[in-house]
């Protein structure tokens, strides 16, 4: 009976994408407990270290206990949700069966016998390192009475502000959270939990790490602040440390989700391809009154037509004469890989942080495929919308840095890529054209590439037929 009453209650995991992450962080809930369920609805948003995802529950029935808050960060393979599955749909859910009293923490034999195998929805397999069942959340302790806090027969340790849980063998927390807590210099058994399941959360070590009462030195052997001597009339303010107004004055943000994978991409990039940047300042004036005559074309009639979608144009043409430039590096083989498509990357300010999706086979696009895939591609990243597959799998990406107002820079590639052409600011200035300084339409490029695979003439030559067919884009007829 009571296994009967335990299969009721299945736990859905966090799955793998398949991009091989470990990791998710809860955006927002859409269900809560008591809800009903059916197999295949999105019931939470998470994001990855590379796009935000919609995840579906692989069960009918009612929503029993949401086992972390919006903003954890959860492993692969950790139940994040329990539904009962033998509910009729009518009210409720009824609570989990506790678990029956034992004299130890660990339940070897339960978890050593799964019930049946757990569904898993296509492309979202379970993590086999994280099979393990996580244990069920305890009845949870009597909160103590602020008032009146327990006497301590020794010391209290001042990392913990006196909250303490002798024998505890096992502490429930997060790497994150258990980095926080060494950093901090907090005994993890000592913190009292109040997350889902009896887990350590940040906030918790935080707490515990507030000192009980702030104490002096009684003979500071440097101090570490000598305040001036209150003039006479003046009165004087309690002396703060240094380090207490620094806190006061800065913010800590866990490093994660895009911002961690940019980070980790560029360093990866950074220390692994030996980068090469050329740089040519060019006259667009033709480009850009193509671009006023193309918004009138009926054939593109609905698309957005701007600079940008001219410099990919000249890029591909660029990459089509110059194929060797299109090309990765394997380093596990010892093997250069050419490719003869174009994945091409488009750099993107997202809410959620730098991401570079790509236009998938960008080469065989006509320019009114490629303006629908472009603006497709930019509305749904800064929607936080882009899946892992729109940013696998690029060959070379483009970074337009002029609607900044910048004029050029470095940029650095992206991991498994050849090159990346930074475009800037169009600007008006003086131009040496048809014998006559006149004022015209100049913006610089930037490509920077991986000196492994592109030397520098056949570098340059990229860049040059870019910068020709910007400043006479006739040529995209003639070397098409």
């Amino acid at each position: 009976m009571a296994a009967a009453q335990q299969q009721r209650y299945r736990e859905f995991r966090m799955p793998d994408v398949g991009e091989g992450l470990t990791e998710a962080e809860i955006l927002k809930w859409l269900v809560q407990p008591g809800d009903a369920v059916t197999d295949g609805q999105v019931v939470v948003e998470v994001e990855t270290a590379k796009a935000a995802v919609e995840l579906p529950i692989p069960y009918d029935g009612l929503v029993g206990e949401i086992l972390f808050p919006e903003g954890s960060t959860v492993e692969v393979g950790t139940p994040i949700i329990t539904v009962d599955t033998g509910a009729s749909g009518g009210g409720a859910a009824e609570p989990p069966p506790a678990p029956a009293p034992a004299s130890t923490a660990e339940e070897p034999e339960e978890d050593a016998k799964e019930p049946a195998r757990e569904p898993v929805l296509v492309g979202y397999g379970v993590s086999s390192a994280s099979s393990r069942r996580r244990p069920r959340k305890a009845a949870p302790a009597p909160a103590a009475a602020p008032a009146a806090p327990a006497v301590e027969p020794a010391a209290p340790e001042p990392a913990n502000n006196g909250a303490s849980l002798p024998g505890r063998s096992g502490v429930l927390a997060k790497p994150p959270v258990r980095k926080l807590a060494k950093d901090l210099g907090v005994d993890l058994a000592a913190v009292l939990p109040t997350g889902p399941g009896n887990v350590v959360t940040r906030d918790d070590v935080r707490a515990a790490a507030k000192p009980a009462a702030p104490a002096a030195p009684a003979v500071p052997a440097t101090p570490a602040f000598e305040p001036f001597p209150a003039a006479e009339g003046e009165r004087e303010s309690p002396a703060v440390e240094p380090q207490s107004l620094a806190a006061i004055r800065e913010r800590r943000v866990p490093v994660r989700g895009v911002r961690k994978a940019t980070a980790q991409a560029m360093v990866d990039s950074a220390f692994t391809a030996p980068h090469v940047t050329e740089f040519v300042t060019v006259d667009i004036t033709r480009t850009i009154r193509l671009v006023e005559r193309l918004k009138s074309d009926p054939d593109m009639a609905g698309l957005r037509v701007n600079p940008l979608l001219l410099v990919a144009r000249a890029l591909l043409v660029g990459l089509r004469r110059n194929p060797e430039a299109s090309a990765a590096w394997d380093e596990e083989r010892q093997e250069i890989v050419y490719k003869d498509y174009v994945n091409l990357g488009i750099a993107a300010a997202t809410p959620r942080g730098l991401l570079v999706p790509n236009i998938k086979d960008a080469h065989a696009k006509t320019l009114p495929e490629l303006s629908r895939a472009l603006g497709d591609l930019i509305s749904t990243a800064r929607e936080g919308k882009s899946s892992p597959a729109d940013m696998r799998g690029g060959t070379v990406t483009i970074t337009n840095i002029g609607v900044f107002g910048i004029d050029t820079g470095t940029p650095i590639l992206n991991p498994g890529e050849s090159a990346i052409l930074a475009f800037g600011a169009i600007r008006d200035q003086p131009w040496v054209h048809k014998g006559k300084i006149k004022p015209r339409k100049v913006t610089t490029l930037a490509l920077s590439f991986d000196h492994r695979l592109i030397d520098g003439e056949l570098g340059s030559r990229l860049l040059g037929d870019v910068a020709a067919v910007l400043e006479h884009p006739k040529k995209l007829i003639t070397w098409t």
